[in-house]
């Protein structure tokens, strides 16, 4: 594929593609619903992301894009006083791009065109230099005190939870909690530190008298998604978006009919070709000593906490009681037991 033409290409989460030479089908979920329409469609005014989500959004969107859109994103990213200052004609020059380059990574990044990008981007400048910089930073080496490394992690945790929260859909969440809280079961496939965020989101939904399952053995998972149908619902985890063991059951729930979620830091990865609902998580930098795995699992999980606390919204009726049976038939394993004297 052609740089122009992969930069024509407007990714919309929760849309079911087929395979080549077929025609996709109708649309099934909120997700697509909404998603239809021109690739090259603006953005609402009302989805257009503020000054701080659009930080949020360039670190999300910047790896997935083509070399010379993150040439463009990394600019406005790193100096958006500078950026706001320039035409459209002057940042295309100051990138080594086109202007039009320049508008279709405006519209990527949620806005209609590069004016409305500008304005973003003097709110941020303005932003910026109106708040203290941070103590530290999130580059840690090897001979950094651990009192600087609790101090770093805790700034840079608390960057990725922003990150999260700022460039989420809240429609899809909302979409994905429906078609959870009537689900007839639950399953959830993650390998790897996924595999771990996996299992966390089904013991939840379990303590609340949902029917949840993880599967992190992908032979399982395979064997499991085949019994999905219209009803059920199947999530998958993956930062990179392409992990085939997760891939693989999803797309054998998605062909079987059920409502399919994804949670990744690729929206645009192979995982949501079978996704109707793709939840973004941050996409946090990754060094020697503090690999990807990390900084994903802390935004999964804020995105599993939000998918649970909304199921346990809609159910609450049945979801209070069946918590507080769980919480007693556990309590006697959190008594201390009486010592033999």
């Amino acid at each position: 594929m052609s740089s122009d033409l992969k930069e024509n290409f407007a990714f919309r989460p929760g849309r079911r593609t087929t395979g080549p030479g077929t025609q996709p089908p109708a649309p099934r979920s909120a997700g697509e619903a909404r998603g239809g329409g021109s690739g090259n469609s603006a953005p609402s005014t009302a989805n257009r992301p503020g000054p701080t989500a659009l930080a949020a959004k360039v670190r999300t969107m910047a790896p997935s894009m083509t070399r010379s859109m993150q040439r463009v994103a990394e600019a406005v990213a790193n100096d958006p006083a500078g950026c706001a200052q320039l035409t459209v004609t002057g940042l295309a020059e100051r990138t080594g791009t086109s202007e039009a380059t320049v508008v279709r990574t405006s519209r990527l990044l949620g806005y209609p065109g590069y004016r409305d990008l500008r304005l973003a981007l003097a709110g941020l400048a303005a932003q910026q230099e109106s708040g203290a910089a941070p103590a530290v930073t999130a580059d840690i080496v090897v001979d950094d005190p651990i009192a600087d490394v609790v101090a770093k992690l805790a700034l840079d945790e608390q960057q990725t939870l922003a990150d999260t929260a700022a460039a989420l859909d809240v429609a899809q969440v909302e979409a994905a909690v429906a078609a959870m809280a009537t689900a007839r079961r639950i399953d959830v496939y993650g390998v790897g530190a996924s595999g771990l965020v996996s299992q966390d989101l089904a013991q939840k939904l379990l303590r609340i008298g949902m029917v949840a399952h993880s599967h992190v053995d992908p032979h399982l998972a395979v064997t499991n998604a085949v019994q999905m149908r219209a009803g059920d619902v199947a999530v998958a985890i993956t930062h990179s978006g392409r992990t085939v063991d997760v891939i693989e059951p999803l797309r054998v729930a998605f062909d079987r009919g059920a409502t399919t979620i994804a949670i990744t830091g690729r929206p645009d990865g192979e995982v949501a070709q079978y996704a109707d609902h793709v939840l973004t998580t941050s996409t946090a930098r990754e060094s020697e000593l503090r690999p990807a795995a990390m900084s994903s699992r802390t935004s999964q999980l804020l995105v599993v906490d939000c998918l649970f606390i909304g199921v346990a919204q809609r159910t609450y009726e049945t979801a209070a009681p069946a918590l507080s049976a769980s919480y007693e038939a556990l309590a006697h394993r959190h008594s201390p037991r009486p010592r033999n004297r």
